[in-house]
């Protein structure tokens, strides 16, 4: 059985020093959902607090309407993935699979068939009776992940499960667990420093800085529609220019290096007011032309070809540098020190209050502010 998870204002100290304070979560059931942030923002400890590892010095932990504060981590029936794997390196695949099912007492036929069954799920049925140090690391972290499945826990927890593996296998895993998620829908929360693996797997993500929530919501969310300046460069690479935002005829008018000015029709109406601004604008954001002369002048400082797109480092006559991806032309690359001209996706761009603390574009969901209205 899938639970969900509720937490409400969590605080955890170690002495003095106040880790995680008043953090409030609502996990749903069979959610996939991430915990994502930079070390040391508190990520890792509020995955052992629902895990029971740590203590809680503050707030209340439920699975569905059952506070699980005081209970024996074993009672918890959970699943942990850790990032070492902690496979048993003296019992083979199979028996490290078929472990927590032993230590539950099960009758042998159950533990064989749960065995079988997640062996075969994770497509490691032919290293059954392979001993750990015969297995790639990718075979060892199906390994774990199986071994935490076949106690059908209610939840399962998963900390930087991938952080030790090389690139590519990151990325064949990370396929695999969502692959496997969704195919048990267990309600999983997962730690990671990772933007893009948080973004593949995700149903949706908590962003984390500094022991407190930045953001909630779904990888779509977070990228188009960031909550402040530090969801905005921590998810995905972006561009930021500061700028101004002036009232002209009851329109806003988003002015930027270069006294290149346009009207921006997103901005919140009791954001509608002259102020200093931090623009975000992502690589792809930009539009570039070697004649349109509306644009901000740029010079082409030096340019990248990846296949698909191309990358161009750019300064504006103004001195700032951006990146540009463009998708690749099949004739050309603009030539280093090429003259041209910065249009802008004015639909896409976001754009924050001077210190960066919230955007003040429309079409921000922040599943955080439900806890900040109660």
């Amino acid at each position: 059985m899938s639970v969900k998870i509720k937490i409400v204002d969590a605080v955890k100290r170690y002495g003095n020093n106040t880790i995680i304070s008043d953090l409030s979560l609502d996990i749903k059931e069979g959610e996939f959902f991430t915990l994502l942030g930079p070390s040391g923002c508190g990520k890792t400890t509020l995955l052992r607090m629902i895990a029971g590892f740590n203590s809680i010095e503050g707030g209340d932990f439920y699975f569905n309407d059952r506070r699980i504060n005081d209970m024996d981590p074993a009672k918890r029936n959970i699943g942990m993935v850790f990032q070492n794997y902690a496979i048993f390196p003296n019992m083979t695949v199979e028996n490290n699979v078929a472990f927590g099912l032993k230590n539950r007492k099960l009758s042998k036929d159950i533990i064989k068939q749960q065995t079988d069954k997640f062996l075969k799920l994770m497509q490691i049925e032919e290293y059954r009776d392979r001993m750990p140090d015969r297995l790639s690391g990718g075979q060892q972290q199906r390994v774990a992940l199986a071994r935490a499945l076949a106690i059908t826990p209610d939840v399962l927890l998963m900390d930087e499960p991938l952080s030790n593996l090389d690139a590519k296998l990151r990325v064949e895993m990370r396929t695999v667990i969502k692959h496997i998620q969704n195919s048990v829908g267990i309600t999983t929360v997962y730690v990671t420093h990772d933007q893009e693996e948080a973004m593949a797997v995700s149903d949706r993500i908590a962003v984390m800085k500094d022991g407190f929530i930045q953001h909630v919501g779904t990888p779509k969310d977070l990228y188009q529609r960031p909550a402040n300046l530090f969801v905005s460069t921590f998810i995905g690479r972006t561009n930021l220019l500061n700028g101004e935002v002036v009232m002209k005829d009851d329109k806003a008018v988003l002015v930027l290096p270069g006294k290149y000015e346009f009207v921006l029709d997103s901005i919140k109406e009791d954001e509608k007011k002259n102020q200093k601004v931090i623009t975000s604008i992502r690589p792809e954001e930009f539009v570039v032309s070697e004649t349109d002369t509306n644009g901000i002048p740029a010079k082409i400082e030096d340019s990248i070809f990846l296949g698909l797109n191309t990358h161009y480092f750019v300064r504006l006559e103004t001195g700032e540098e951006v990146e540009i991806i463009q998708e690749s032309k099949i004739d050309s690359i603009i030539p280093k020190g090429s003259s041209v001209y910065l249009g802008v996706k004015t639909e896409k761009i976001n754009v924050f209050n001077e210190d960066g603390s919230r955007n003040i574009v429309t079409g921000v969901k922040n599943d955080l502010d439900i806890y900040r209205k109660g």
